[in-house]
């Protein structure tokens, strides 16, 4: 059975009056059905574009897509078919849940109004009453109570963590094959955090979907993933199972996302942090990105060449580089 995802070379850059931004470039993996993977990187690494690029959200111009493929279901690619056959899978049976929702839903419009559009979007001929009914039963299903009166309030009226479970609902009511979840529980308590990626595995299972998980957070995806690809400078880095990224990481960037989740450290002790920025993504990175970061040391193997990508095993892959991180120590010293 071929993967229900496959994308190759996935490369998008933004034409913009300061430079091209290479914000995705040469991205390339798999999807299994009924898998969860996730994407995990610093912001401007280029997880959330990957995706966008895949559904045709990306504003074009500035916007473009440079080159690759991004195969559904062994037979559709979404990077190069008409629009409407990309329209009539988008919503349906790809579904994402956005970052933010008070954003994302519309603040004019009624619960039940938003809830019911994809389904009169891509179940031609369903009646009213029909939608409504399976609306009310989205909300319930997300743990919403009294569904039956919340539907018809308005986005303002729901607190954040419900309004994510909203955004849910109308991303899961279409029973869509995937789910992208784009940071689905960034800026809500650590209660309602972990409500709402509970609630999306249930979902996952009750609908046999599968799921990109975009997050920065590596504690996240470490019980929710069973793959994991780690991005910086639009480019990923390390691709493996959960147990290959958490257990036997090899990457220098991976390994210091590791080190600065705050759970590791010891009591007391001052936390570890990346040292320097990411690069300039509008210039030119002929090699290892990761060398350019200031406190990072490098041997100099990949200042003029592009790193390759090496199979450590069945599993887990790397980008190779000769970068070797600061101790903690060197870390503060430089702050």
């Amino acid at each position: 059975m071929p993967p229900l995802l496959e994308v190759r070379d996935l490369t998008t850059y933004f034409h913009t009056r300061n430079g091209v931004v290479r914000a995705v470039d040469g991205v390339s993996f798999t999807l299994n059905r009924g898998e969860t993977l996730g994407i995990v990187g610093e912001s401007g690494s280029g997880k959330s574009v990957t995706c966008y690029s895949m559904l045709g959200l990306i504003p074009m111009p500035p916007g473009r897509i440079e080159k690759g493929e991004a195969v559904f279901d062994g037979t559709t690619d979404l990077l190069n078919c008409p629009a409407k056959v990309l329209q009539s899978i988008r919503g349906k049976r790809i579904s994402m849940i956005f970052q933010d929702p008070m954003t994302s839903l519309n603040p004019y419009l009624r619960v039940s109004t938003q809830l019911m559009e994809p389904l009169f979007l891509h179940e031609k001929g369903i009646a009213k009453k029909e939608a409504l009914k399976r609306a009310i039963q989205a909300l319930r299903e997300v743990g919403i109570t009294e569904p039956e009166r919340r539907l018809h309030s308005y986005p303002h009226e729901f607190s954040g963590g419900m309004r994510q479970r909203v955004m849910i609902a109308m991303a899961m009511i279409t029973h869509p094959e995937l789910l992208i979840a784009d940071e689905p529980s960034t800026a809500l308590d650590v209660t309602v955090q972990a409500q709402i990626l509970e609630l999306i595995k249930e979902r996952q299972r009750a609908n046999d979907s599968a799921v990109i998980l975009i997050t920065h957070d590596l504690g996240v995806v470490a019980g929710m993933c069973d793959r994991i690809n780690v991005m910086y400078a639009g480019r990923i880095v390390e691709s493996g199972t959960a147990d290959d990224i958490f257990k036997r990481a090899k990457h220098p960037y991976t390994v210091a996302l590791k080190r600065s989740i705050p759970s590791l450290g010891t009591k007391g002790k001052p936390l570890y942090t990346i040292p320097g920025l990411p690069p300039d993504l509008s210039k030119p990175i002929p090699g290892d990105a990761f060398a350019l970061r200031k406190g990072v040391r490098s041997g100099g193997k990949y200042d003029h060449t592009p790193p390759p990508m090496i199979q450590v095993s069945d599993t887990h892959w790397v980008r190779d580089s000769d970068c070797e991180l600061p101790s903690l120590e060197e870390v503060l010293d430089e702050c």
